[in-house]
Parts: C-alpha cells; structure tokens; sequence
C-alpha cells in the first residue's frame, strides 16, 4: 500500500503539493507514526474500477 494509491491522498492547488486528507486528531496520528506497523490504517484503495475489473 503505498499514498499515491490511496483515496485520501489529494492534491492541493494552493500549495501545489499532495497531502493525506483523513480527518484524524492529534492523537490519532501519534499513535499512527508510533506504531511499528508498515501499512496505513486508513489506508483505502482509491481505484473505483477495481471492483469492476475483477467481475470481468
């Protein structure tokens, strides 16, 4: 899993860079750097059509 793949991963045109868009507080991403897991816990596949290619 990786942040380009994900649905939370936005563009911002003001600042002209990409960002994480999951409404988290403080603790929450704390805990989220904190742990030494390698994957994302809200991470969420972003490909609409994912679905759609596997029923084909």
């Amino acid at each position: 899993m990786q942040c380009e793949d994900c649905a939370y991963y936005e563009y911002d045109e003001d600042y002209e860079e990409y960002f994480c868009s999951v409404d988290m507080d403080e603790d929450d991403y704390l805990r989220m750097i904190g742990e030494s897991r390698s994957s994302c816990p809200y991470y969420r596949n972003g490909d609409e059509y994912k679905v759609v290619r596997h029923q084909i």
